[in-house]
């Protein structure tokens, strides 16, 4: 895979038609049900992940495809150099409550890395993209078609007057002591893998994470993030790298905008 921004005509399109889906189920009413460990999962996420499936196997047919549904059900490819993470809608809780930000996510991840993914906020009308090498965008999505693009980037953050974003779901009190340390003009609540997005476009500088995470939770967002000039952490220092036993990152991590070295450091442990 030489050049992963070729692919994202296709992610978009994938992402879209998923996000319609999505959008004429919560139409009629999903079916909710519980899942094992007692997460919500919908007749929506299912719909969803059998769109995208398909399309990405179309796509690069001998790529594995690590989706969150299929691996519920037992369906779980080693992941190799290069395979796909896919979660059709995170923030099924905030989806299921009737709330807007739920997304659909794709994410191609090679020697551990996201080198491309998209993030589609299909009741917002919003969908990012992001490459290795091309940057990201957001479009607007009018219906089922994109309309407009543009080109997005971090920001230059001040040290003085950070904007954090934090999980409206899985906050935990190492959030807020981690939080309390820093020289806030704002803390805001996001829900599912729009919290990278808002640090793309500008709109924030850090998102601290504590505790597990699932692999297809984050690598689409952290590919856009990192297509914006952002990047993604573990609490160690080193990069958040993808491919782990069960898809699961035990450690959390810290997704960052532009911040200065120095001060970077002086947030890990």
């Amino acid at each position: 895979m030489d050049n992963a921004a070729k692919l994202l005509p296709v992610l978009e399109a994938l992402a879209i038609e998923a996000g319609t889906a999505i959008m004429e189920i919560r139409g009629r009413g999903a079916d909710i049900r519980e899942k094992p460990d007692h997460s919500p999962v919908t007749d929506a996420d299912e719909a969803a992940e059998r769109i995208i499936i398909r399309g990405l196997r179309d796509l690069l047919p001998d790529t594995p495809i690590v989706a969150e549904e299929s691996t519920a059900a037992g369906h779980c490819p080693a992941p190799g150099a290069l395979f796909w993470l896919v979660d059709p809608l995170d923030g099924t809780k905030e989806f299921v409550r009737g709330k807007g930000e739920f997304t659909v996510n794709i994410a191609l991840v090679r020697h551990g890395a996201p080198i491309a993914g998209v993030v589609h906020a299909p009741a917002l009308g919003r969908l990012y993209a992001g490459a290795e090498g091309q940057g990201a965008e957001l479009v607007e999505v009018t219906g089922s078609k994109p309309a407009m693009r543009r080109a997005i980037a971090v920001r230059e953050a001040s040290r003085d007057a950070l904007v954090a974003i934090a999980s409206k779901s899985h906050r935990l009190p190492q959030t807020d002591a981690f939080l309390d340390r820093l020289p806030l003009a704002e803390s805001r609540a996001v829900g599912s893998s729009l919290k990278f997005c808002v640090i793309a476009e500008g709109g924030a500088d850090i998102y601290p994470r504590f505790g597990e995470t699932m692999e297809w939770d984050t690598a689409a967002g952290q590919a856009v993030l990192t297509a914006a000039g952002g990047q993604v952490l573990a609490w160690d220092g080193s990069p958040f790298a993808y491919g782990k036993p069960g898809y699961r990152n035990a450690g959390g991590f810290l997704a960052l905008g532009r911040l200065p070295a120095d001060f970077l450091r002086s947030l890990l442990p």
